[in-house]
């Protein structure tokens, strides 16, 4: 369903121009004394996409969307989010984007109704439209019949839906989401997502920050930080042509932990993959002999070893091994 409803999307149609850019940065910094956060970074983010920043935990995400909703002022550099500076023009930012944790940002103590009052007020939602705006995000998060419960009672996915719906009251152009799928189940990730592809539809810009690779084929492009430092940039199918210079292989045997010390000892490394591993190689037409003779000789059985289409976390992990 991913790949031909909202998966990877149709890289042909995504344009990218000077006057098309919703958030751009360059040389961006942050650091908190000796330690630096942010390190020299430069991006850009064109209008009604959806843009990935993605890593691992502590790798910088956060810090860097936290200067770009003009929460935190940067160390060095410059950008523009909205056309605003992010230096002199944070308030004008704050009310031009909408933002939504990896908390969700909710009030737990607050009813669904009372949470959705608040942001109506921050974000100064005219009263007019407030009820019309009120009623969409119930419907949104399918919480209509439950407006009355303290936020805390919810499922984290009915928390997800209700935090993206206060996030989005006033319709901002750009979305900042930080973390946005972190503790919820795969199912309520799946239905989040689709939420996010039909706002981009419709013009919004998404910037959306995760450690969670599999969810990179969701956006049209991707920038990949560690340690502060942009690895990679590009859209997910050019991560795989361009920087993936060395073979996967896709390996199912029984015992797996065993197959993994038998490949270790040759100097053939391993991920698990769910019940799989992957090896990555110079040449997968020489190393598979080579692997089933190992793992052969150490008494594992196996089932098959396949060349397979590289992951967006393979790409990842062979770049942090190269830096």
């Amino acid at each position: 369903m991913r790949n031909a409803e909202f998966g990877m999307r149709n890289e042909k149609t995504i344009t990218r121009t000077n006057d098309n850019v919703a958030v751009k940065v360059q040389n961006l910094t942050r650091t908190f004394g000796d330690f630096t956060a942010v390190d020299n970074i430069s991006l850009e983010v064109s209008q009604g996409t959806i843009f990935g920043f993605l890593g691992p935990n502590g790798a910088g995400k956060s810090t860097t969307i936290r200067m770009l909703c003009g929460l935190l002022l940067p160390s060095g550099g410059r950008g523009t989010v909205a056309g605003y500076d992010i230096i002199t023009r944070s308030e004008e930012i704050k009310q031009s984007i909408g933002y939504m944790s990896q908390k969700f940002s909710l009030y737990d103590d607050l009813t669904v109704e009372e949470n959705i009052n608040f942001f109506n007020g921050i974000y100064s939602v005219p009263e007019a439209r407030r009820q019309e705006r009120k009623d969409w995000v119930l419907e949104l998060a399918g919480l209509k019949d439950r407006r009355s419960g303290l936020a805390k009672t919810l499922a984290g996915g009915f928390k997800q839906r209700l935090a993206l719906g206060c996030a989005i009251l006033h319709k901002p152009s750009i979305l900042f989401l930080d973390e946005p799928t972190s503790g919820v189940d795969p199912v309520s990730r799946r239905n989040f997502w689709t939420l996010i592809y039909e706002m981009t539809r419709k013009g919004t810009t998404v910037f959306v920050t995760t450690h969670y690779m599999d969810e990179a084929d969701y956006c049209d492009r991707l920038a990949l930080i560690y340690r502060g430092r942009i690895v990679a940039e590009g859209t997910p199918n050019e991560l795989r042509r361009d920087f993936m210079t060395r073979d996967v292989l896709e390996i199912e045997a029984e015992p797996l932990t065993g197959a993994m010390e038998a490949l270790d000892r040759q100097g053939i490394e391993t991920a698990m993959f769910g019940s799989v591993l992957h090896a990555t190689v110079l040449d997968a037409g020489a190393a598979i002999p080579i692997i089933r003779k190992t793992l052969g000789e150490a008494n594992i059985t196996v089932r098959r070893v396949d060349k397979i289409v590289p992951s967006l976390e393979d790409v990842f992990v062979t770049l942090i091994e190269e830096s």
